[in-house]
């Protein structure tokens, strides 16, 4: 990436960490991100049989505090969060009241009583900071939403021995049980990740920032970059925002109804999604297992008996089962175990429709 492009780019405030290291860096979400920085094979693969670091700054924090928020929060998304409570964290949808697609997929952690960071994608930060708006009308306390995320930085430490070598750094962050939240020191960790591997994530101050990384790799932590971690997700079959979620796909057709909690009450799109609901589908997100290391990209056709049926989202090559696998939008009554192909400029690669995830951990 040339040096003017970068300077258009947000940076991480691990930056000049990256650079150092020979990373090759792209544009990502309006962010200048590490792609790799030994190769994105070696990475996967350092995930899913070590422990890997990887920056994932460019994720949004927003801030929602005061008596209010929890409120807020419940109008806003999907998810009940009656179903955990302080210390927590949870998966949940942000939906468009018109047609309930998927704004984005969110991640809320329930840091204190009356305190929450919601971690949106990227790019969707406005987008969430906008909607809260909408939800002053739905309770009658009041809260506070900021956006912190130029104030910090977020670690991903994953893989199966990440909290035995991250216990080199902090014991009580290694500590830290799956979906749980716990402030360790001037870190706020979450039991959380997107590789299907055990790990946490870690919410540093700018500042500290460079330190902890320092100390992560010095535990002998492999840092890794954004490749690793998109086939790492496609291999758990994991949504990506822009692929399989997004304008157009509501929780319904990505195969994420369990997100949504009907007997909650209202909530942001709730009747766009009753609707869809009870009308039926028209299109389900399945996995194909692809014969052969070709992968088939997004927007590739999937054909069964030569006619075109649906459209692959996100495809690669699998390290770990050697072979390439896709998700993709097919009719619903297309069942698990049907034989499809994917037509990738005219030559058609063989598979068959697979249950998620594609790589059981």
């Amino acid at each position: 990436m040339s040096e003017e492009a970068q300077t258009a780019l947000r940076c991480s405030p691990l930056d000049a960490r990256h650079v150092a290291l020979g990373a090759r860096l792209v544009p990502f979400g309006g962010w200048a991100m590490p792609l790799q920085y030994t190769g994105v094979l070696e990475e996967h693969r350092a995930c899913r049989e070590h422990a890997v670091v990887f920056d994932v700054s460019h994720l949004g924090t927003v801030e929602f505090s005061g008596p209010g928020a929890r409120d807020a929060l419940q109008w806003l998304l999907t998810n009940d969060l009656r179903r955990i409570g302080p210390g927590r964290a949870q998966y949940t949808h942000l939906l468009d009241p018109d047609d309930a697609h998927v704004v984005d997929d969110i991640i809320v952690w329930w840091v204190a009583p009356d305190r929450f960071f919601v971690m949106p994608n990227a790019s969707n930060t406005d987008r969430l900071a906008a909607a809260a708006v909408e939800a002053a009308g739905h309770t009658s306390d009041g809260f506070e939403v900021v956006d912190i995320t130029a104030s910090r930085a977020v670690l991903a430490v994953q893989g199966p021995e990440a909290r035995k070598l991250l216990a080199a750094v902090s014991d009580d962050a290694a500590a830290v049980a799956r979906f749980e939240v716990a402030s360790v020191g001037e870190w706020t960790v979450a039991g959380t990740g997107y590789t299907g591997e055990d790990g946490v994530e870690i919410h540093v101050p700018a500042a500290a920032a460079p330190a902890a990384w320092d100390a992560i790799l010095a535990a002998g932590i492999t840092p890794a970059g954004l490749g690793a971690r998109d086939t790492l997700r496609l291999e758990a079959g994991l949504p990506l925002h822009g692929h399989e979620l997004g304008p157009g796909i509501t929780p319904l057709q990505a195969g994420l109804g369990w997100v949504v909690r009907w007997d909650k009450g209202d909530f942001r799109g709730r009747d766009a999604l009753a609707a869809e609901r009870e009308r039926g589908i028209a299109r389900r997100l399945r996995g194909i297992s692809i014969e052969g290391r070709r992968p088939a990209r997004e927007g590739a056709p999937v054909l069964i008996n030569g006619a075109a049926v649906g459209v692959v989202t996100s495809g690669n090559f699998s390290p770990t089962l050697g072979h390439a696998i896709a998700l993709a939008f097919v009719p619903p009554d297309v069942e698990i175990g049907a034989s499809v192909q994917c037509d990738v400029r005219g030559q058609l690669l063989d598979g068959r429709l697979v249950k998620l995830p594609f790589v059981e951990h």
